[in-house]
């Protein structure tokens, strides 16, 4: 870690637990405010034909790297889950990760 994360960290974990929230807000403004943001486009990865759910998570977050992933990957697990737990066909999860990775990239859009 360089020395300004090192004393980044040791900042945050003096403030209270508000405090922390505040700081975690603002840097969350200052990224969204940073410049060139706005430029990167989603890559067009295609699809191989014999693709795992592991697989295409990986493509998905290399074809949307302006996405938060933290968000993401509460949906993406859930889906993982299904394939891995329920059984539900590798395909058709692939199909909805497509999905939710679009409607993500969408609202960023908007923003």
């Amino acid at each position: 870690m360089r020395g300004e994360e090192n004393k980044l960290l040791g900042l945050f974990e003096r403030l209270p637990p508000d405090k922390q929230d505040t700081l975690i807000a603002f840097a969350e403004f200052l990224a969204e405010r940073a410049p060139g943001e706005d430029a990167v486009e989603a890559r067009v990865i295609p699809r191989p034909a014999a693709e795992t759910v592991t697989m295409a998570i990986r493509r998905l977050v290399r074809t949307y790297p302006m996405l938060d992933r933290r968000k993401l990957m509460v949906e993406a697990s859930r889906f993982m889950a299904q394939h891995a737990l329920e059984g539900r066909a590798a395909d058709e999860v692939i199909d909805e990760l497509e999905k939710v990775f679009a409607r993500h990239y969408e609202m960023h859009q908007v923003r």
